[in-house]
This record gives structure tokens, sequence and C-alpha cells, in this order.
């Protein structure tokens, strides 16, 4: 077997692109593997092509590609080139898009149409457009990141090279993670950290194989998972709730890690799935701003326990509030620079700290911030996004059974009318999958608008409003304190990654 000569990578030096074998696999999709050799050609050619169009050292380029190797090549040949990477999620509508373009100014703008079916694929065609006025970056950060923001502006994240490659070892230094030879299903996001770093990187550093599937039904999954001989399985809650509905699932001697990461792990679907498949659902917990924080990678311990403290990590629990020790503010721009105090990182999460075994509880939040099939979502940037709507009046959009809307249109106003709005405007998986409408929302005695979903339909149950059809539109009734309350549901719109 030979070694191709290593891609110039800077920073994560040839012991993750260019010391595994030619032959070996690197990756499996859509029934095919494409070896190392593969993926560094592809890398060479991406190279090419980026150099081509000026992308060099400092460069700023935004990235948006939906999921698929083109996307992972396309990112390790600009890192490869010196090129500071601005991943943007593929699922951002236009509207978006530009708030970030014109809130980072990148010089490049590397991108797909959006024809492109958005689940996972091989290869996507790729457009490479320079911005006039676009300007070379500012720091020393080779990856920035995305978060929702509650102003409706995201929080700009910047991870360096360091901080890349102490996250890197802390994951090796994790009993459990994937090992040289194994098999990894990933379905996690490859443009967030776990998926990215966790997933992509740490396979690629421990010479583990990763399979890719478009195919996000149960018993497909199910399929995957025996035929493609899975060792370690990494998703979202949701991905688990899809595996946990088969009934009979197969054996599956080789599978022996299932790790949740992204959102809040329910404990009935943590106990459901070790009946169906015989093993625990494990966690990784951590935050876009400083990677891994947390792990129990066995499902040693049930929800609302995360896990232990990651190697190389340190945290403190303060008011309550997990704070994360970080050298520098994770934060590019103004927006959640005041979470980072005196070189401690505010997660905003809601923790106990057990000294027993030395394990993390979560127990919700204390902003705003809500988890969506593994994707940060500020209710407050959707609250104000619908009161921008003429018909709106007042807004609040809280969590329950999903994102729900409660809405005030004292002129009337009908869910599909506030529907088309928010398409305009919002991401899929931030839009609400219930609208509330009624001509004035419920209050508190000394006049403070409700904000949990049990209040608010408690409120509505007790005032009496009737409600009227999905379709209908509410307005102001003779004598009501509040008037109709219309009730509709979010058609054709899931909650996934």
């Amino acid at each position: 077997m030979t070694v191709s000569q290593p891609v110039t990578a800077p920073w994560w030096g040839a012991d993750l692109l260019g010391c595994h074998p030619d032959d070996a696999v690197w990756a499996r999709t859509t029934g095919r593997d494409v070896t190392w050799a593969e993926l560094r050609d592809r890398v060479k050619e991406s190279i090419g092509i980026f150099s081509a169009h000026g992308v060099g050292p400092g460069s700023s380029v935004a990235l948006r590609l939906p999921p698929s190797l083109t996307g992972i090549w396309s990112l390790l040949a600009l890192w490869s080139l010196g090129a500071q990477v601005q991943l943007l999620d593929h699922r951002l509508k236009p509207a978006e898009v530009q708030r970030v373009l014109d809130l980072c100014n990148p010089r490049y703008y590397v991108h797909f149409t959006d024809a492109v079916s958005t689940q996972f694929q091989d290869e996507c065609e790729v457009y490479v457009e320079w911005r006039r006025g676009g300007s070379r970056s500012r720091t020393d950060h080779c990856l920035v990141q995305f978060s929702s923001g509650s102003t409706g502006l995201p929080k700009v994240i910047g991870r360096t090279a360091a901080s890349l490659r102490a996250e890197l070892e802390s994951f090796s230094a994790i009993d459990g993670m994937p090992r040289t030879g194994e098999r990894i299903l990933l379905l996690n996001s490859t443009i967030h950290s776990l998926g990215l770093i966790g997933g992509v990187l740490h396979a690629m550093r421990a010479g583990a194989t990763l399979v890719f599937t478009a195919a996000l039904q149960p018993q497909a999954l199910v399929r995957t998972l025996a035929e493609e001989r899975i060792d370690v399985v990494f998703g979202v809650p949701f991905h688990y709730d899809l595996l946990s509905r088969v009934q009979d699932p197969p054996a599956l001697p080789r599978l022996r890690l299932a790790v949740s990461g992204g959102e809040r792990l329910d404990e009935d679907l943590h106990r459901r799935f070790e009946e169906r498949y015989g093993i625990r659902i494990g966690q990784a917990y951590g935050m876009t701003e400083t990677g891994i924080v947390a792990t129990d990678l066995r499902g040693e311990f049930a929800p609302p326990v995360v896990g232990t403290v990651a190697p190389g990590v340190h945290t403190r629990v303060s008011g309550g509030e997990l704070w994360v020790r970080l050298d520098r503010s994770p934060y590019l721009q103004d927006v959640g620079a005041e979470r980072y105090v005196d070189g401690w990182l505010n997660s905003k999460d809601l923790t106990r700290f057990c000294e027993a075994d030395g394990t993390l509880r979560i127990t919700g939040r204390s902003d705003s911030l809500v988890a969506v099939g593994g994707l940060k979502v500020d209710l407050m940037e959707i609250e104000q996004e619908l009161a921008r709507h003429p018909a709106v009046s007042e807004a609040v959009v809280v969590h329950g059974d999903g994102i729900e809307a409660h809405l005030a249109a004292p002129d009337g106003l009908s869910v599909s009318e506030i529907l088309a709005f928010a398409r305009e405007r919002l991401s899929n998986f931030k839009i609400p999958r219930r609208f509330h409408i009624t001509t004035a929302l419920p209050r508190t005695t000394n006049g403070k608008l409700l904000r949990t979903a049990e209040l608010l339909h408690a409120a509505y149950a007790a005032d009496g409003t009737a409600r009227r059809p999905a379709d209908g539109t509410a307005r102001r009734a003779d004598g009501g304190a509040r008037g109709r309350h219309l009730e509709g549901v979010a058609p054709g719109r899931g909650d996934t990654a």
C-alpha cells in the first residue's frame, strides 16, 4: 500500500489527511466507498479551483453547501489555502443569508443553487462568488460559526486552530470514542460542532470510516445499521426516536455506541431505545462557542445528566449556571459578548454538579435559547420577526410541544398569512409548529405577558374563547376579554436537523 503526498494543511497536520493508505476507506455513501486517495485528490482539485479564484492565506470565505462530500472537501481545501471559513447553514433563507453576509462581509461566497436537495448527497455544483467590497480576515480564527441571537442578528463565533486541536485532543482522550477501523454512521450536521469536530475530524484522525445516508425513515435507518456493519452512531434525539419506532429490529452485534448531541435527550426515549436495541443512548454535551464540554458516551447516567467533564475542559457552576473556562472570548461581534467575563463563558444552561460522581445535570435554560432537531434557536429572534407583520400588535413565542407562536392581531390575521410571512424570513426549522392568534394576549395580574406554554393554554381555556378553523381569520369578538382564539398547525414542516 502506498501513501500519497499529503495536501498542505497548515493547522491539522499530516496525522489527519496525509498518513492514511491510499486504498483505505475514508467514507461510504450511497453504496460506494470513498478512499483516502480520492479524498486527497478531491481536496487538491478544490484547492486548484479556489486558488484560481484568488483564494489564499487570509481570505475570508462564506461557505454554504448542502450536506455532502463536496462540502467536506471544500472546507478542507479552503483551510489548506489558509482561508478563514465562515460556515453557513444550507437551510438559511435568502434574507438570513444576506444578514450574515452583511455582518461578516467575506471576500468570497461559496454556495450552491437552492434547487439542490438538502438530503445528504455525494456531490453538488459549487459556485464561487467574489464579493466587491468584501474584506480579508481580520483575526486568526480559521473557523467561524453562527448561533441564533436575540436581536435578530446571529452570534458570530470564532474558533482558532489551537482550540480545534485542543478539542480533538479532548475527544481522543475520552474513553469509548471511535477507533481505527470502526464504522461511524454520522447523522449530525457536518457544519455543527459535534458532527464536524467529533465526527468528521476525529474520524480522520483516528482512521475510522464515516458512513453517510440520505434515508431517514425508521426501517431504512435500521437497514443501514445492519448492512453497513455500524459500530457507532452519532445523531440527535430525532434520529433515535425514529429508530425506537421499529418494533422488531434485527440483531446489531457490532453496534456498541449510540451518541446523542445537540439538544436535550428525553428520559422516555432513553428507555425506549434501550428496550429496542439493548444499549443505552450516550450523550455528548457542548456548545458552538466551546466545543465539547461533557460526555457520557455509554449512557451510564440517565438524562438530565449529560456526563462528566471532558479532558482538558474546566467548568464551574455559579448562580446555578454552567460557566466554561476559555482563553479569550469566542465572539467576533458584539452580540453575545456580555456572556464572557474574566476568562469564563456563561453557557446559560441551568446546571447542578454532583461531587459524588463528578457529573453535570442540565435542568434548563436561563435565556430564550432552545434546541430544535439539534439546532439552537432563539425564541426572541422568532418573536421579533413575527412582530414585524403589520397586523400583529403583540407576539410571544414559547417552546411547548415544539415551537409555538402566540400572536395578538386586533384587526384579524389568518394562519396562512402569518405562515407565508414567516417562511419568507425564517429558516424552516425556526418556523413555529403551532400558531395561536387572538385579539389580545393573556397577561398576569400585574400586566405582564404570560410566557410559558402551560400558562397560555390554561388562560385560553379559562377565558372560554371559541376556536375557529385553522384557515380562518381571528377577529374581535363582541364583549369578549380577548376576543376569539384561532389555532393553526403549520403544515408540511419538520423540526429535524
